[in-house]
């Protein structure tokens, strides 16, 4: 069943990108057409995996300095969408950096990225002897993709990070072009790691949002991956205090001593596999 969109929120990521993909502005009257219209696209759907916990994702996963900006801002809603901005120039200059790992399987022509690595190693989450029949969801729904992950070529980063961004898509908000290679059906998701960057620098950086030239930065990462095992840390000179993961504007997990703490999330604060369904959805499309 194709999806049809109408921008009413805050970001409207998705629909900026199925719009701006065919240079049209993006407009409410531009996606009801889009779905009158009726042409369709295929879209990939992430699978974001924590042992018997599953979420399905079509636009991105942020930890670090987006997801502190895209959950710690609601305090401001009142705002509009004004507070992404008015926020992120005051986590900028009280900059976080977090401890952890990232471990990956690139794409094609991305494979010099990052340390070999094995990641049955780690001891914490075990991917290669996870099958899907050991977690125990609701068989009648759909259950993720069929990927094997044995035998593939992993690689990993080690932090600190500044922040981490997965994206499936383009844009991120209306504004914010966070992966401008990124495809809607590709069967790939475009990482964005950011290690280190001193203040003004990564002020300069966010504000080439708008056109993806952020991705050009000598403080920048950006390659595809197939899938992607995060394991998020405590802050740098705050070891007390974790950080915040979400995925299409909700909270997958909260450190301990975060915003809204108490709340809880969809998951632990702790390591997550993230894997892709190449085409699985059906957008409504411009032409």
């Amino acid at each position: 069943m194709p999806l049809g969109m109408i921008p009413a929120g805050t970001g409207n990521g998705m629909i900026k990108s199925v719009l701006d993909s065919v240079g049209d502005p993006c407009s409410v009257t531009n996606a009801v057409l889009t779905v009158i219209r009726g042409h369709r696209v295929s879209l990939d759907v992430a699978t974001i995996l924590q042992g018997e916990t599953k979420f399905f994702s079509v636009l991105m996963l942020a930890w670090g300095l987006v997801a502190d900006i895209d959950i710690e801002s609601e305090q401001y809603r009142w705002m509009g969408s004004t507070r992404l901005d008015f926020y992120a120039l005051l986590r900028i200059m009280r900059l976080r950096k977090y401890s952890g790992r990232i471990s990956f399987v690139p794409a094609p022509g991305f494979e010099a990225h990052g340390m070999p690595c094995n990641v049955s190693g780690h001891g914490k989450l075990d991917l290669r002897n996870q099958s899907l029949e050991e977690v125990k969801v609701q068989q009648q729904s759909y259950q993720g993709p069929m990927v094997s992950l044995d035998d593939l070529e992993w690689r990993a980063i080690d932090g600190p990070f500044v922040g981490i961004w997965l994206h499936n898509v383009p844009w991120g908000s209306e504004d914010a072009m966070a992966a401008p290679n990124a495809k809607f059906a590709d069967g790939f998701l475009d990482l964005v790691v950011i290690k280190d960057c001193p203040n003004l620098s990564l002020l300069a950086l966010m504000s080439k949002l708008n056109d993806g030239s952020h991705v050009k930065s000598p403080y920048v990462l950006y390659l595809k991956v197939k899938a992607l095992l995060l394991e998020p840390g405590q802050r740098v000179n705050e070891p007390t205090k974790g950080g915040i993961i979400d995925s299409d504007g909700e909270v997958l997990a909260r450190g301990e001593g975060t915003y809204k703490y108490e709340q809880g999330g969809l998951m632990a604060y702790a390591p997550m596999q993230i894997t892709v369904d190449q085409g699985l959805a059906t957008l409504f499309f411009p032409r």
